[in-house]
């Protein structure tokens, strides 16, 4: 790698002007407190970790019916916003940009997680086939309960609120998590949305609940402030659907018309192999996006070139290498060594394996 790689040149992205095309990946680190609140030690995590072309923060819950794991950080709250307002502040400082990811988890979340023991919501009453992180330790998932008509206007209202709420804390934009299984990507695929109203059934219906997100989020950011995320392979959290080709075709045509700040996509989750056949729709759902691309998953610095010179795709989010190294592009600027992530450090704790990684220059 050198410094001529494409990835070290600047490029517009909506409204944010990126100085290069090294981005931070949305990473769950379990360091809030339970309430939600970012700690303070995540203002020099993510000030650290300043100088890639764009940070887009651990997923977010727009609401406490939004959760589905310990100690992850909110956007609902007064001291959510002021927590976050001092890590944007922090990030500005530095020179960097950030994003928050909206999230909310729909089915994937455990009834002692949730406010007065409630069942998780989804758009149909189907149990997943996946595990969740509670004080007991690992746990299935609780049942979920299907959304009616009022609980899906409550939850898009609850992402109208989160997105003023980042604008308060000083975000530089937003991104919509509609990938890995949670409740907007529910809402898209037909293995978890059997619904015979207008959310369930067509393309255009399953797509209803990411487009009113879209209407309401776009009230308070302007379109080229918005990104969106998604993964057409559905390799987490049990989703599925029955012609993904078809329906993703479908989502990258919609949101391509919205002219968005970027599309980002998790093309390869980690320790799951894409074969030919995948990896081939892949290729084809990608010509169906015309606007800012970002490709996410398996990448090392030569192949996110490689992925950028060829059109591929405009930036690359990395993910586990940014965890281990704060200076990550300059480290492939370079051509240096990398730290190796502490995967025990992963998920929760303190300072350890969370600000202590060392960078090139001390």
């Amino acid at each position: 790698m050198t410094s001529t790689s494409p990835l070290f040149e600047a490029i517009q992205m909506g409204a944010n002007r990126l100085p290069n095309r090294v981005l931070m990946a949305p990473l769950t680190r379990n360091r809030a407190l339970p309430d939600g609140t970012p700690q303070e030690m995540t203002q020099a995590y993510y000030g650290q970790r300043a100088s890639a072309g764009l940070i887009i923060t651990e997923a977010t819950q727009i609401s406490n019916m939004g959760k589905g794991y310990l100690n992850t950080p909110g956007i609902y709250l007064d001291k959510h916003v002021e927590s976050w307002r001092k890590i944007t502040n922090t990030v500005h400082a530095s020179g960097g940009r950030i994003f928050v990811q909206l999230w909310h988890v729909g089915r994937i979340s455990h009834r002692s997680i949730l406010p007065e023991g409630h069942s998780p919501v989804a758009p149909s009453a189907i149990k997943a086939n996946a595990q969740v992180f509670t004080a007991s330790g690992f746990e299935d998932t609780s049942p979920p309960v299907a959304l009616d008509t009022d609980g899906i206007v409550e939850t898009i209202n609850d992402f109208r609120r989160a997105a003023q709420a980042a604008k308060d804390a000083g975000f530089d934009g937003v991104e919509v998590h509609a990938a890995n299984g949670y409740l907007v990507d529910q809402f898209l695929q037909d293995g978890t949305n059997t619904r015979d109203d207008n959310y369930g059934g067509s393309f255009d219906n399953r797509a209803r609940l990411l487009n009113a997100v879209l209407d309401v989020v776009g009230e308070t950011w302007p379109m080229d402030q918005i990104g969106v995320r998604l993964s057409p392979l559905g390799q987490a959290n049990d989703i599925s659907d029955s012609d993904p080709e078809a329906l993703f075709s479908y989502v990258y045509k919609m949101l391509s018309a919205r002219k968005l700040a970027y599309l980002h996509v998790v093309e390869q989750f980690p320790g799951v192999d894409v074969g030919a056949e995948d990896a081939a729709m892949m290729a084809r759902l990608r010509k169906q996006y015309d606007g800012f691309y970002i490709g996410n998953g398996g990448y090392d610095a030569d192949r996110a070139s490689e992925a950028v010179k060829s059109g591929h795709a405009d930036a690359i989010a990395f993910g586990r290498p940014f965890i281990a190294n704060p200076d990550l592009p300059e480290r492939y600027r370079v051509g240096a060594p990398l730290n190796g992530p502490n995967g025990e450090t992963f998920y929760g704790g303190d300072e350890t394996g969370y600000i202590d990684y060392p960078f090139l220059i001390q």
